[in-house]
C-alpha cells in the first residue's frame, strides 16, 4: 500500500482508506448503504489491515452515532494500528445547540465520539459544513483547544467553499490556530467540479484531499448499462436523490470509457475509476465503501498497478466538462493560460 502526506502535514495515510458509513446503518440513506455489525465490520477491517488500509473515516451523523460504536469495538485493541477519521457539525438532534460548530458544539461533540469511538484521542477531525452563524475565530479556538489537549491530532473539513476554507485558513495564520490540513470532498469521473477550485485552493494551502464516494455514488460499479434500468438489487433505487447530480449522457460515456479499458486490461470498471483518482493532483487518500467482502476486496485491486497515459487520456476526455466562469478564458485563451497554467 502506497502513504502519503495529508496535505501540506507530517501525517502518512494510506492512498486507499475505508468509510464506515455501512456500519450499522440505519433510516432511508444509512440503511440503503449497509447494515454491517460488529462482527462483519470486524472482518471487513481485518481484510483491510491485510492490504495495507490503516485509516477508517467515519462521522457522528452516521446512523446517529451507530457507525462511530460500530467501529470502536471493531478496533478494541488494535487502536495504536489504525487512524481514524471523523467529522461533526450536522444536526444530531432537534435542539437549538445540537448542529453546527459552535465552541460548545465541538466540545459536546468530541467527548460524545471519543467515548463512541472507545479511544483517548482522534487523528483526523473534520468539519462536516461551513457554519455560517459561527465565526470562524470560534471555531478554530475550540479546535485549537481540543488539538492542545491531545484529543485531537489533526483537523479538516469537508464541503466546504473556496472562500470558507480560505477565510478559516487566514484567520488560522492570524491568531496561531491549527491550519487545517484535509479536505473531504465528492471527487469521481462524473463528477469533477473539484477541480476548479477546491484543487487548486488545496495545493495552494496545503490540504490533502480524502475522497468520499470515488465511484459517483454508486454509478461506477459497471452494473449500469445504457437503456437499460437500474438493477433490482441496486441501492440508487432508495439513494439517489441524496446524492449529487449526474448528467446522464455524461455518465454512459464515462462507462463506456471505462468498459473499454476495462476488456483491456482486466482490471475492473471499480478499480479503473479509483486508479485514476489515485493520480488526480492533492489526492491523499480514496475512501472505499464497501457492504461486503467482495465488493472491498475488488476495491481493494485499485492500487498495485498503473493506468497508462493512453487510458488517463482517454478517462479525462470521456469525463471533462466545459470549464464555468472564471475559468473557462484560462482554458481556452492562450494569454490566461500562460499566466496560470491549468494543474490538470
Amino acid at each position: 500500500m502506497e502513504y502519503r502526506k495529508l496535505g501540506r502535514s507530517g501525517l502518512d495515510v494510506p492512498v486507499l482508506s475505508f468509510g464506515t458509513g455501512t456500519f450499522a446503518g440505519s433510516g432511508p440513506l444509512f440503511g440503503a448503504w449497509g447494515t454491517s455489525d460488529v462482527t462483519e465490520a470486524t472482518r471487513l477491517i481485518d481484510l483491510c489491515l491485510d492490504a495495507g488500509v490503516s485509516l477508517f473515516d467515519t462521522a457522528d451523523v452516521y446512523s446517529n452515532g451507530a457507525s462511530e460504536g460500530v467501529l470502536g469495538a471493531a478496533l478494541e485493541g488494535r487502536r495504536q494500528k489504525v487512524l481514524i477519521s471523523t467529522k461533526i457539525g450536522l444536526p444530531m438532534g432537534d435542539g437549538p445547540n445540537e448542529a453546527g460548530t459552535s465552541r460548545a458544539r465541538i466540545l459536546i461533540s468530541v467527548e460524545a465520539a471519543l467515548r463512541r469511538l472507545r479511544t483517548d484521542w482522534i487523528d483526523i477531525l473534520q468539519l462536516h459544513a461551513f457554519d455560517a452563524a459561527t465565526p470562524v475565530e470560534e471555531v478554530l479556538s475550540a479546535l485549537d483547544e481540543v488539538v492542545r489537549s491531545g484529543k485531537v491530532r489533526y483537523t479538516g473539513v469537508s464541503n466546504f467553499a473556496g472562500w470558507e476554507i480560505m477565510k478559516s485558513q487566514a484567520a488560522a495564520d492570524r491568531y496561531g490556530y491549527p491550519r487545517y490540513v484535509a479536505n473531504q470532498v465528492y471527487y469521481s469521473l462524473i463528477g469533477r467540479d473539484y477541480e476548479w477550485d477546491l484543487m487548486p485552493l488545496s495545493a495552494d494551502q496545503g490540504l490533502g484531499a480524502l475522497v468520499w464516494s470515488p465511484l459517483g455514488w454508486g454509478r461506477l460499479t459497471g452494473k449500469l448499462k445504457r437503456g437499460h434500468a437500474l438493477p433490482p438489487g441496486s441501492r440508487l433505487h432508495e439513494t439517489a436523490g441524496f446524492g449529487p447530480p449526474v448528467d446522464e449522457t455524461k455518465l454512459f460515456t464515462v462507462l463506456d470509457a471505462l468498459e473499454t479499458i476495462s476488456h483491456e486490461t482486466g482490471r475492473s470498471v471499480p478499480q479503473i475509476a479509483i486508479n485514476w483518482l489515485t493520480r488526480r493532483p492533492t489526492v491523499s487518500s480514496v475512501i472505499l465503501g464497501a457492504r461486503n467482502e467482495a465488493q472491498l476486496r475488488d476495491n481493494l485491486g485499485a492500487v498495485g498497478w498503473t493506468l497508462s497515459d493512453g487510458h488517463m487520456d482517454l478517462l479525462n476526455q470521456a469525463s471533462g466538462t466545459e470549464a464555468p466562469y472564471p475559468h473557462f478564458p484560462y482554458r481556452r485563451q492562450d494569454a490566461f493560460a500562460r499566466l496560470n497554467p491549468p494543474m490538470v
